[in-house]
């Protein structure tokens, strides 16, 4: 994801992938000589143990090595055996201790496994992540009498000389008494959920200069200990992975730090990745623990160069803290840390976006994204190909993938998934259902699968995709998977004639770039000779927001975008005159690429250059809106769509960056998700109209709206206390979305006297 700046009609809009899509990037396929033509396995429900490295030596066996000088061209700056810089560190913690997955601890059944009715327990609420709440007592005839039951502010903002870089995207948990929430910077908080009043306060001290692509923390960890007694110390626990790459554990009673848990109650993750500066990988989502293992990714920062730290995946023993395992893509059969100098295979595919457990079938559902340096693929290896822009479902007692789905083959459109996945129960043969996961895409395309194996439920095709493609020895893949059985979150392909713009003067400009572009539908291949139009954009389609899901309806609801980028490949010596370098260069500057702009994807031949499709002058966007939509899918009967329609106004938003005041329903870019509740109503902020909706589930009607004081680009919740139902926001903003940056949560409920 890139900093960009999209404006809708009557919207100065920001195209924002998820803050992390800046994730997404590059790997190889080859050792030095050509790359090989071969078209990767679809990876639709096989495993993921093929072809890899198994000599168990760490590191990727296509990587420059100290003893194996790299080739001229393809590998600058810093070697990845050089010692990692001051502060990579942040609490200059010791290395951890291994345990065998043998001797992990039986876990008892938690919180978010079965929800109390009035509580939120984990990110989506419960393990199967539906964003559902049993909740009715908002409903489509009272919801418009919801008024701010409080307002409570977490203190993480900008400072005076501080460069903007927030978008808190928080969603609190609820457990019992408490309301937990993280803020930007990875302060742990307990809440009165009736008041807002905070009892504890546990500050982790997270730098300024350790904040990557965004400051934020999109939630917290309930975690209930089998192995400390009830009513002692750290029984129940609060887990948190941080900016600047740390898990900790605090005792949810008082924000103590956990002693038996790591050094002090945390440990440090830039264990074994080797060379790294602050911000280049970080943590952002709240980790699942499943079966007695806390599962941790983290994203790296894209556009940066070839051999960037690893995107491993691993797992560590969620009561003492101690190292499990670890998968390595390119060493699929070493899962252990790595000694000495080694370090975990550099510039493989990341993940980013909240993980889902299954503490039944024992896997860990991965989404993931592409290796290091995303618009090219030529230096990617056979197993980075395999697992990029994936769902990977990992074993949780030996971090081996079971089964891996891909959604995109060779991916170089930065199409990395963003969003968790929903484990919701599908109607099978003889009256069986079967288990299966839902996973969203940036494409709009909604796989649905069996969690078991990996295989589609729903159908899936392999179509026709434009290839070889025009990148010298970077050829495309000849197909790529369409979900036919579900309904496609995007529109058609642009035509000229779709040309939009203020007036005919803005219609024209646009014309001429749309054939001054290469443009051949959805994947249309990079190019260097001329721009190439990617649509859907890689902040098309659903992101870190994912669904929500109604079990006793049958109603998913997505939320997505239609904004398309106009990108071009540059070479080496026209990137080095734009002054594109990564963040690890020391001469590197904010601005001069990186995840907030252009990419030096140093170490392959070319940089990239990445803007919306728009008129720059005006700000608006080239294509007509809607630029955002909301959907209602009806599962349990043929997956239908049963209402469809914009989401987002035009009344913080216009050309030249001036705010109009109207209330048009043009559909604006959105970040953040939805609540579905048993009471039949759908709560969604998400739009850059700084909006908070109730939704009726079953007409699209909207029912409630009020004005947040920042944009709501976070993922709302609702929980019960004192017999009252409240609606949870946090209207932090988004800096790369420019809408007000906060530091408020703000909290919803009906009045006593309600109707």
């Amino acid at each position: 994801m890139r900093r960009s700046q999209l404006f809708a009609t009557a919207a100065c809009l920001s195209l924002v992938c998820a803050p992390f899509a800046a994730n997404a990037q590059f790997a190889p396929s080859g050792t030095g000589g050509p790359p090989s033509p071969t078209v990767p396995g679809l990876g639709n429900g096989t495993t993921a143990s093929e072809n890899g490295n198994t000599s168990g030596d760490r590191g990727n066996p296509y990587e420059p090595t100290a003893q194996t000088p790299a080739q001229k061209g393809f590998f600058a700056g810093p070697s990845p055996y050089a010692p990692q810089a001051p502060g990579v560190n942040a609490a200059n913690l010791p290395d951890d201790p291994s345990l065998d997955p043998s001797q992990v601890p039986q876990m008892v059944p938690q919180q978010s496994a079965s929800p109390a009715a009035g509580d939120w327990a984990a990110y989506g609420n419960d393990d199967s992540e539906t964003r559902y709440s049993p909740l009715s007592e908002i409903t489509p005839e009272n919801a418009s009498q919801l008024q701010e039951a409080f307002v409570y502010h977490t203190g993480s903002y900008p400072r005076k000389g501080q460069v903007n870089k927030w978008a808190a995207e928080t969603t609190p948990i609820k457990v019992g008494d408490g309301l937990y929430m993280c803020s930007a910077l990875n302060d742990i908080m307990k809440l009165d959920p009736t008041t807002g009043k905070e009892i504890w306060r546990h500050n982790l001290g997270v730098k300024y200069e350790s904040i990557p692509y965004t400051a934020a923390c999109k939630g917290v960890t309930y975690f209930t200990s089998s192995q400390v007694p009830e009513g002692q110390p750290c029984h129940n626990r609060i887990i948190e992975a941080t900016l600047d790459m740390r898990l900790v554990e605090v005792d949810a009673d008082t924000g103590n730090a956990c002693q038996s848990f790591g050094f002090n109650g945390q440990i440090n993750l830039m264990q074994g990745l080797g060379e790294s500066v602050p911000g280049f990988v970080s943590m952002t989502t709240p980790p699942p623990v499943v079966n007695g293992v806390v599962v941790v990714n983290h994203e790296v920062l894209d556009g940066q160069r070839r051999w960037a730290p690893s995107g491993v995946i691993r797992g560590y023993d969620a009561e003492s803290g101690k190292f499990v395992w670890a998968w390595d893509v390119n060493n699929p059969d070493d899962h252990n840390q790595p000694t000495g100098n080694n370090h975990y295979s550099r510039g493989t595919p990341n993940s980013w976006a909240a993980m889902t457990g299954d503490n039944e079938l024992g896997l860990v559902y991965v989404p993931t994204g592409n290796s290091a340096s995303d618009y090219y693929s030529a230096l990617r290896s056979p197993l980075e190909n395999k697992v990029s822009s994936a769902v990977v479902a990992i074993d949780v007692k030996t971090g081996s993938p079971r089964w891996v789905f891909q959604t995109v083959h060779k991916d170089v459109w930065d199409y990395d998934i963003g969003s968790q996945a929903t484990k919701i129960d599908m109607p099978g043969q003889d009256g069986q259902t079967v288990p299966a996961l839902i996973m969203p895409t940036k494409r709009g395309q909604t796989f649905v699968l069996d969690r078991r194996t990996g295989q589609p439920i729903l159908p899936v095709e392999e179509r026709p995709a434009p290839s070889p493609g025009v990148i010298p020895g970077d050829p495309r893949s000849p197909t790529q998977p369409w979900s036919t059985g579900m309904p496609a979150l995007r529109l058609p392909d642009m035509k000229e004639k779709d040309m939009w713009g203020m007036s005919p003067i803005d219609q024209l400009f646009c014309r001429i770039k749309f054939r001054r572009a290469n443009y051949v539908g959805e994947f249309t291949p990079p190019s260097v000779d001329k721009p190439w139009i990617e649509y859907p954009g890689y902040n098309g389609g659903s992101d870190w927001g994912s669904m929500s899901y109604d079990p006793k309806s049958g109603i998913l609801i997505a939320n997505w975008n239609v904004t398309p980028m106009y990108d071009q490949l540059v070479t080496r010596k026209k990137a080095d005159q734009l002054g594109l370098m990564p963040v690890d260069d020391p001469n590197y500057k904010p601005g001069g690429g990186g995840a907030e702009g252009n990419g030096a994807m140093e170490g392959t031949p070319y940089g990239i250059v990445v803007t919306p499709f728009w008129d720059q002058y005006t700000g608006m966007m080239c294509n007509r809106p809607p630029y955002g939509m909301i959907t209602a899918i009806d599962m349990k009967h043929g997956q239908k769509v049963l209402w469809q329609h914009p989401l987002g106004t035009a009344r913080a938003n216009g050309p030249w960056g001036l705010p109009t005041g109207l209330p048009w329903e043009i559909g604006t870019p959105n970040n953040g998700g939805s609540v579905v509740t048993a009471g039949g109503v759908i709560f969604i902020a998400a739009a850059t109209d700084n909006q908070i909706r109730a939704i009726d589930e079953r007409t699209g009607k909207v029912l409630w709206e009020h004005v947040l004081p920042g944009g709501g680009q976070a993922n709302p919740m609702t929980y019960e206390a004192n017999g009252h139902q409240y609606v949870a926001i946090m209207a932090g903003g988004h800096h790369f979305m420019m809408t007000p940056v906060t530091d408020q949560l703000v909290v919803f409920k009906l009045p006593d006297n309600k109707g």
